[in-house]
């Protein structure tokens, strides 16, 4: 059976990954990094630095040499990081986040809402859809106090912030949240906007099935 390795920069990213492999590619065996000070850390420096890249290369390289068959980060503010990574460890498979989840919106319209409740993946991402598609347009939203609640373990205020927020975004043709923790919300936004949703566990999963089988 294929091995993947997770690698994490926020604790509530394992669970929903966790449920889409079960519910999407249940015989893929799952191995698990977290570093959630990787979050704090760029969050306090406010950008990229090679210290953070050579962090990422440690953790891409543990997780090849522990038996991953490809490597799945899921804190989408890091996109420079996983690139390193990815040209590191070649061929391997090795997938930002957010990378499947963006080919998917492409094919659904040209005005994609891109929800997210950790602020700097909001300067991160929107170039990495202008790299696949220089001709769509990426409306950001931050949902503010959101991952606030889910830390101090209010899933109930996550998901309805999440919801509000997203009310912004009903005139997209489609909505991407950003983290695979907002993953749990997708319904609630689904229901307060109309509009199809993506999420990044989901779409991660159909990309690594398809590479690896």
């Amino acid at each position: 059976m294929p091995r993947i390795g997770l690698i994490h920069a926020l604790r509530h990213s394992p669970g929903p990954i966790a449920e889409a492999f079960a519910r999407l590619w249940p015989e893929a065996v799952l191995a698990n990094l977290l570093d959630n000070s990787l979050s704090a850390d760029l969050a306090a420096a406010g950008k990229l630095d090679d210290a953070m890249t050579e962090r990422f290369l440690t953790l891409g390289r543990y997780a090849r040499r522990c038996g991953a068959d490809a490597i799945l980060f899921t804190c989408s503010a890091f996109g420079p990081c996983i690139e390193a990574v990815a040209a590191d460890l070649a061929p391997v498979p090795v997938l930002k986040p957010n990378e499947a989840m963006i080919g998917e919106a492409l094919g659904l319209g040209r005005r994609i809402g891109l929800l997210a409740t950790f602020a700097p993946t909001l300067a991160s991402m929107p170039p990495e859809f202008a790299a696949a598609d220089a001709s769509v347009s990426v409306v950001p939203k931050l949902a503010e106090g959101a991952l606030a609640a889910l830390d101090a373990g209010d899933g109930a205020t996550h998901d309805r912030l999440a919801a509000e927020a997203a009310r912004g975004l009903a005139d997209c043709d489609a909505i991407a949240l950003a983290q695979f923790s907002l993953a749990r919300a997708a319904p609630a936004v689904a229901a307060a906007t109309g509009r199809p949703v993506l999420t990044t566990p989901d779409s991660a999963v159909r990309k690594l099935r398809m590479l690896l089988r």
